[in-house]
């Protein structure tokens, strides 16, 4: 590849994923200081789980069948900035669920497409796509702390509680949107291929829970993405009432701590074996739930820090370990549509579940000056953790791995 087709990728995928963690991790926070309950802060959030769902559906009948990846990408993202722009001025929870549904189904997509821009580029993805995915983590600590730190520090006030992360997703989007059509040609890979629901969505997989171990896995890790779900909607929140300052920038600790370990990950899956490692991963939610649950803004601040960094292993140990093991339990030409499937189970269903489940447990513990019973919102997702666990313990079996599974 050239070192100016990877410049352009690296670009690509910064500001993938600058956008996405620039109204994210704060939306939460901002629709709690205009007035939005518990529940409704879930439902905003849940849009995206929604658009994890439905993306593979737009991917298969539109970018795979009709339209260049890097077109289709570009016309998501200017329709993203406009729905944006538009959100930022709305305050009604039910205007602005339906227009984060709209944005969600535009934006979900273009992961998938940015990922097809970048493999139709390389030769061996497997040696090539790591580092320049490893940027748009970058994208999202480096926003995180313009967001958190160094806007808020210009402009003399607490932007992460205030309409204008949305603007600045708005801006990056047309940026993002603009700068697509530059990328490569990227053309549709199943134009002769008839549309198939099964195939999108990857449902053919579902013949290999036959496999109890398999099942195991897919289930635990539907089941493990509802109290994951706590944190991505709620933690900001947490963390400025706590009273920890800049929190939005502080969050980014997670994603540094995610990019050290994914390093080490490959290494670890075969000395320690997938159940181990998936273990690990599960025990880190337990751990950083309690952790925010008993942790405050005093004294115990940094049981918060700690909380924070285990994202790393909570991601990694969990998320990537389970696509490994995925690559390693499956035949090659079912990679792709068991990946898929993984996907839609875990950003999609498991999420959707958990959005829901978090805005009503948030909303149950909101007291009557506003502010939230912390320690009872907490301990509900760290019993869930721990119950998936101990289920995954007892019925999972540690499969053999095959030495040539890539990471």
């Amino acid at each position: 590849m050239k070192p100016a087709v990877r410049v352009q990728l690296s670009v690509m995928m910064f500001l993938q994923f600058a956008l996405w963690g620039s109204w994210f991790v704060s939306m939460g926070n901002y629709l709690t200081r205009i007035g939005f309950d518990g529940q409704q802060v879930g439902n905003a959030y849940s849009t995206m789980n929604w658009g994890a769902i439905l993306a593979p559906v737009i991917l298969g009948a539109i970018a795979d069948r009709y339209l260049q990846a890097q077109v289709l990408m570009g016309l998501l993202h200017l329709v993203g900035a406009a729905l944006l722009w538009y959100l930022s001025g709305v305050t009604d929870p039910g205007t602005f669920f339906w227009t984060l549904m709209a944005y969600a189904v535009c934006y979900m997509p273009t992961l998938g497409l940015a990922n097809a821009v970048a493999f139709n580029q390389m030769a061996d993805p497997g040696k090539s796509f790591g580092p320049i995915r490893a940027m748009g983590t970058f994208g999202w600590i480096v926003v995180g702390v313009v967001v958190g730190t160094i806007l808020p520090g210009q402009l003399g006030y607490q932007i992460d509680i205030t309409k204008l992360p949305l603007q600045i997703a708005a801006g990056l989007s047309l940026a993002l949107g603009l700068y697509s059509f530059l990328l490569p040609a990227t053309p549709p890979r199943g134009r002769d291929q008839p549309f198939s629901l099964s195939r999108v969505l990857g449902l053919e997989t579902l013949a290999l829970m036959k496999d109890r171990s398999f099942a195991v896995f897919i289930l635990g890790s539907l089941l493990i993405c509802i109290p994951l779900s706590f944190y991505y909607g709620f933690a900001n929140t947490f963390l400025d009432e706590a009273g920890m300052a800049q929190a939005t920038a502080k969050m980014t600790l997670g994603q540094v701590s995610e990019v050290v370990l994914l390093f080490i990950i490959p290494l670890l899956f075969f000395r320690l074996g997938v159940k181990k490692m998936l273990l690990i991963g599960m025990a880190a939610w337990v751990a950083r739930y309690v952790l925010f649950a008993y942790g405050n803004g005093g004294d115990l601040i940094g049981l918060l820090y700690l909380g924070i960094i285990l994202h790393g292993v909570c991601f990694d140990f969990f998320f990537v370990t389970g696509q490994l093991y995925v690559d390693n339990a499956v035949s090659r030409a079912q990679r792709a549509a068991a990946q898929g499937f993984i996907h839609v189970v875990t950003y999609g269903v498991g999420q959707l579940i958990g959005s829901l489940t978090a805005g009503a447990v948030v909303k149950r513990y909101t007291l009557d000056d506003g502010s939230h019973a912390w320690l009872c919102i907490w301990l509900v997702p760290a019993a869930m953790a721990l119950v998936v666990l101990v289920l995954f313990a007892l019925l999972f079996r540690d499969p053999k791995l095959k030495p040539a599974a890539s990471p």
